[in-house]
């Protein structure tokens, strides 16, 4: 991803922080809490996550590591995001929970710590200058993993666009068929939103 494409994800979020606040899952692009609980949901059944390791690639406020430990107890958590802001919310909120680490980092440049599961959800939708972006994200964060990646994908989005992109499913699976011979494709829990799992 190009320095214009990492400056223009913290305009973006940081227009929305202060349209709605840090709080507000607006801030983090979501329309409301609970389009974010239904993704959730479905990136957690990716596998028992029991005592598994579990990287949260754009973590956000980090929400994601109360709802998978609240399912899977003994889960090592680390999340990682670009907006320090939301990784310093996330250290107050949740940091003090055992086996729980929050990161300053770009997904893109930065080595990522390995783990058994990584999960990306709402991180791979902005849009990109470099024409293979989205395949290129997706190989660095399954080659990471030691068991399984899961990250969802808007299929379309309302207009203006703004800095969200969409991609059409056949040719994310076709990619991730490429990498695992193992890609579960999920949809209809959410309307022009989709989940892939990809196992190695």
């Amino acid at each position: 991803m190009e320095t214009s494409d990492t400056a223009s994800i913290t305009a973006y979020h940081q227009a929305r922080i202060a349209s709605y606040g840090l709080r507000s899952s607006m801030a983090l692009g979501w329309n409301t809490n609970s389009s974010q609980r239904v993704r959730f949901d479905v990136l957690a059944s990716i596998a028992n996550l029991t005592n598994q390791s579990v990287l949260d690639a754009g973590c956000g406020r980090g929400d994601l590591r109360v709802h998978l430990g609240l399912r899977y107890p003994g889960i090592t958590y680390t999340g990682i995001d670009q907006m320090e802001p939301f990784i310093n919310l996330a250290r107050k909120q949740y940091g003090h929970i055992p086996r729980t680490t929050f990161q300053l980092g770009d997904l893109f440049t930065d080595t990522l710590p390995p783990s058994n599961y990584v999960l990306a959800s709402g991180t791979l939708n902005y849009k990109s200058t470099h024409p293979r972006y989205i395949y290129q994200i997706i190989g660095k964060l399954f080659a990471c993993c030691t068991k399984g990646l899961g990250f969802n994908l808007l299929s379309r989005i309302g207009h203006p666009p703004g800095d969200l992109c969409a991609y059409a499913p056949e040719g994310i699976l076709e990619y991730c068929k490429t990498l695992s011979e193992k890609v579960i494709f999920k949809d209809g829990y959410q309307e022009g939103d989709y989940t892939v799992f990809m196992y190695k």
